[in-house]
């Protein structure tokens, strides 16, 4: 049914702010002293405070078992699938042996399934961490220091116990960071990493691990290269070195790249017609590996294999307090690029599935996988995109699918992953580069931003080439500097625009822009589109000004006439023998402004001073309540401004000017400042 077009008329009063105030019983808001709160005990806090931070307890007993069991069952054996080879593969990212990769695997997920408030995140390792890991255990516990002799032979075992040691004191650190971010409510810290600084961090993260897996690829024996520039030398040093690439080693490689793009173009052929995906990662490990046990890759063609993998868990290991000044910097560059990663998929799969994730609540889950799981001898985890899209499409509904998937993987470290003693390194590194395909498409947004927001696309770009350039941990802390850079220059040059009124209306819009607003004759109306504060509240006040500027002959006026002034006994600009400016009113549009400070305050006091003095009227419109409030409390108001200069809108405003035009009174010497802008 179509609906019937109607007439609206609405009359109403001019209405300024002390008007309104008494019309609308305006009042401050009552302070609220959440400390009380905190104070009180009952049976319904107590029984809030355990699911707001074990959130398990609120989902868990109400689980429907008929509904959902066997979608999470199916969910975390396929994720189980995916977790098994990724774990050993990112063992290598972050330069420790392949079990430990397993271990990342168990701990951490189990700890999120109690204490995670998402139901589709698969959380374990993932490459852009393990990639940072890398980089600080390569660069604190580099093979040159654990040389055995002048044959260069490096004693692996040492090196190994050291690089275990900094990667989980280095998660129980950002374990930590990450649990005191939770609980002081700081899970607002990731909205200062936009969408397009995170995924050009993750690209170029994702390059990192692209060059860190050539030397596995090619079979190669490369120096630890770590700070600024290691990319670039490590490439290079690769590039030396290809003439001593062992043939076995790239061929293996090559076949099993090939083998898993062939399986995942299958996957995406075939996905309407398969149950679950085919699990090519799992099927080349073990096909691998046989192959490698029967042909006896390394032994004849020197192919490097995983090597010894010990059954069973290890003893809960105190960490190294002696390490946390070395490893504090990185820790929180881990921490928050960790979080935000994990809260960034959390919110996406949330809004899909219609429940709320708690991004503070997601900070503690994580810091108490990260914390614990480094008691156990874990590197820093988090959640993994391709994995946690599987734990949704094969039926996931909740995190009894992560919790299957660590209990499947505590079979593995139990029992099964001696028998992947003879898996070659390089089937790892194919798996991990094959799994880069996600995060390497992100350089089309370089063709998209372009497209959409050039300042978006500067962020990307700086970004990107300060991480490849700086490394992980100094590139993550120019991006977010330069951020927030732009966001203040982009506040001290905002749009500024004279509005006029819009035909037979009460809109006013920038005359500049809409060809059939035109200027009140004798009122000027002036907007910013940002807030006004101590970084632009000068060039707001000088763009004002010239903007409002009189005619020119007015200026050759004052400049001629400075030499034979006399001031007369009443001091106005037409006693002075001075033109009048074109308009008698002035109207700031503060719509935009979200607070004030003192700069601010003193800059509009300014104003209306100096526009009082060339009998020019100033008043203000569209200021809303907090703005009011704050502008009360600095002391703007007094005997010549008063809440009858503040107007609800721009209409008002120009209405009441035009009824209430005046002159008055006129400093000379004002009157020569203002006109020298």
């Amino acid at each position: 049914m179509e609906l019937q077009k109607q007439d609206y008329h609405v009359e109403r009063p001019l209405m300024n702010q002390e008007q309104l105030e008494e019309l609308g019983r305006w009042g401050s808001a009552p302070r609220t002293h959440h400390w009380r709160t905190w104070l009180q005990c009952s049976h319904a806090r107590t029984r809030a405070l355990l699911t707001q931070h074990l959130p398990i307890l609120g989902w868990l007993p109400h689980y429907p078992v008929r509904d959902w069991l066997l979608g999470d069952l199916l969910s975390g054996l396929s994720v189980a699938i995916m977790q098994l080879p990724q774990g050993l593969a990112y063992a290598l990212l972050a330069g420790l042996p392949p079990v430990f990769g397993l271990y990342s695997s168990f701990y951490p997920v189990f700890i999120y399934f109690l204490f995670g408030t998402s139901r589709h995140i698969s959380v374990g390792t993932f490459a852009v961490m393990s990639v940072m890991v890398g980089s600080v255990t390569e660069s604190l516990a580099p093979d040159k220091d654990f040389l055995l002799d002048s044959n260069s032979t490096v004693n692996e075992t040492a090196r190994d116990a050291t690089r275990v040691q900094l990667a989980s004191t280095l998660s129980v650190l950002v374990g930590l960071f990450q649990v005191g971010l939770g609980l002081v409510h700081f899970g607002f810290v990731v909205t200062y990493l936009s969408e397009p600084l995170v995924r050009s961090y993750t690209t170029a993260a994702s390059v990192q691990v692209f060059v860190s897996q050539l030397k596995y690829v090619f079979g190669l024996q490369l120096e630890s290269h770590s700070g600024p520039l290691s990319l670039i030398y490590t490439v290079l040093e690769v590039c030396w070195k290809l003439s001593q690439s062992v043939i076995g080693t790239v061929v293996t490689a090559v076949v099993a790249g090939v083998v898993l793009v062939v399986v995942k173009l299958l996957n995406d052929k075939l996905q309407r017609y398969l149950p679950l995906p085919i699990p090519g990662e799992l099927l080349t490990l073990i096909g691998a590996t046989g192959i490698s046990y029967g042909v006896g890759l390394k032994q004849r063609f020197g192919v490097d294999v995983v090597g010894n993998i010990p059954a069973g868990l290890v003893p809960p290991v105190a960490p190294n307090p002696q390490l946390f000044v070395k490893l504090v910097g990185n820790a929180f560059a881990i921490a928050v690029v960790g979080f935000a990663i994990a809260i960034s998929l959390g919110k996406i799969f949330a809004l899909r599935h219609g429940y709320r994730v708690d991004s503070n609540q997601e900070l503690v889950a994580l810091g108490l996988s990260n914390l614990i799981g480094g008691i156990f001898q874990c590197f820093p985890v988090s959640c993994s995109m391709s994995r946690s899209l599987v734990q949704e499409s094969t039926g996931g509904n909740t995190q009894v699918a992560g919790a299957v998937s660590s209990l499947f993987i505590l079979l593995i470290i139990l029992k099964l992953g001696e028998l992947f003693q003879d898996l070659p390194r390089a089937v790892l590194a194919a798996t991990i580069i094959v799994n880069l395909k996600g995060m390497l498409m992100q350089f089309s947004d370089i063709c998209s931003l372009w497209k959409a927001n050039r300042m978006d696309l500067l962020i990307w770009l700086v970004t990107f080439v300060a991480t490849i350039l700086l490394n992980l941990d100094l590139g993550l802390a120019v991006a977010v500097g330069f951020s927030l850079l732009l966001v203040v220059v982009r506040t001290q040059l905002p749009h500024y625009s004279v509005l006029g009124q819009v035909s037979d209306t009460d809109i006013y819009r920038d005359v500049a822009e809409y060809s059939d607003a035109r200027e009140v004759p004798g009122v000027k109306v002036f907007r910013s589109s940002a807030t006004i504060y101590f970084a632009n509240a000068e060039l707001y006040s000088d763009t004002l000004k010239q903007r409002a500027r009189p005619e020119n002959e007015l200026e050759e006026v004052v400049a001629s006439g400075q030499e034979d002034f006399k001031a007369p006994d009443v001091p106005t600009l037409k006693a002075l023998g001075l033109p009048q400016p074109d308009f008698h009113s002035l109207i700031l549009d503060l719509g935009a402004l979200s607070f004030v400070d003192t700069v601010c305050i003193k800059s509009l006091k300014n104003i209306f001073r100096d526009f009082r003095e060339i009998e020019v009227e100033v008043y203000i419109a569209s200021c809303h309540s907090p703005v009011v409030t704050q502008l009360e409390a600095g002391r703007f108001f007094d005997a010549s401004i008063t809440k009858q200069h503040l107007f609800v809108s721009v209409h008002d405003a120009v209405t009441f000017a035009l009824q209430h035009s005046r002159s008055g009174p006129v400093s000379p010497v004002l009157v020569s400042l203002f006109l020298a802008y």
